[in-house]
């Protein structure tokens, strides 16, 4: 197996994490609802992760809900020294497994209390504030309400640092006037990249750009280019875009979410990849601006 560590480092709040994150979300059941159907290899996948060297985990509460963060929990506590787990809270799950707001100060609290009871932690290392004002997608609009209500708890030193999650620029702007934000977390991957302008923004202030779903959305020419380039390599299209991702400086630490070890294993081997000038141009080359939809 690949080792994180050959992906370089990034910085999210005032940790150094190799630069390719582990994202927990598929370890639950179909539709990010219920338990998985085998529990035992979604903790063999989190152990093997880490052992690679991944020390960032994305999480949330609401994913299952709560069964990724108790398989976390069952897997690697107690947790490595250097390990940094981010969670989101906004959003909880009905009986249908529906993904509705929760932005009030009464349902933000709980999350932060259930992430922490969960986790088996006593203090939030990063909670990123996901913009539920549009689950398809940022969308404009004041997100202070919910922010105020984070930083409340972190004065009561339940979060250590905030981010934010499905965002435009301008409530990054605004919400950096009431407090130093620590990451960003969009979609953004070869096909989806409205964000270009504020990844070098972010980049420029040393604010981690954690980008999820690496490959989605491409377009014919987009996946003809992207397997030409992969042939090339004999890599497969994921490898070559999670290496599109890495050859970014302003993205911090792409997010892959495999919930089979082989799976990991496959993903794991795209640090191995260098990526020529050209073979970057032709993957860029077929882009076209689009609205982002869809929800992490």
């Amino acid at each position: 197996m690949s080792s994180v560590t050959l992906s370089g480092r990034g910085t999210l709040g005032d940790r150094q994490v190799y630069r390719l994150g582990y994202g927990a979300m598929q370890l639950a059941g179909p539709g990010v609802f219920g338990p998985p159907k085998d529990p035992e290899e979604a903790v063999r996948v989190l152990q093997a992760a880490v052992e690679a060297g991944v020390n960032h985990i994305d999480t949330s509460d609401f994913y299952g809900p709560h069964v990724t963060n108790q398989l976390i929990r069952k897997a690697l506590h107690p947790y490595p020294d250097d390990l940094c787990i981010v969670t989101k809270v906004s959003a909880r799950r009905d009986e249908k497994g529906n993904w509705l707001p929760a932005m009030s100060p009464a349902e933000l609290t709980q999350a932060v209390e259930d992430n922490l009871r969960n986790l088996g932690l006593d203090v939030l290392e990063v909670v990123n504030l996901r913009s539920m004002l549009s689950p398809h997608g940022p969308v404009e609009g004041s997100l202070e309400a919910p922010l105020t209500t984070l930083l409340e708890l972190k004065a009561r030193g339940l979060i250590r640092h905030i981010g934010l999650s499905n965002v435009t620029a301008k409530q990054v702007a605004d919400a950096q006037k009431m407090t130093p934000i620590v990451c960003v977390q969009n979609l953004y991957n070869i096909a989806h990249r409205a964000d270009d302008a504020l990844v070098d923004t972010l980049a420029a202030q040393h604010i981690a750009w954690v980008p999820f779903f690496p490959l989605g959305g491409f377009t014919p020419l987009q996946a003809q280019e992207l397997n030409e380039v992969a042939a090339s390599l004999e890599a497969t299209p994921m490898q070559v875009a999670l290496a599109w991702l890495l050859s970014k400086p302003g993205v911090a630490a792409p997010i892959i979410g495999p919930s089979r070890q082989e799976q990991l294993d496959d993903l794991l081997q795209a640090v191995d990849l260098t990526l020529s000038p050209e073979q970057i141009d032709k993957l860029e080359a077929p882009y076209q601006p689009h609205p982002v939809v869809g929800f992490k």
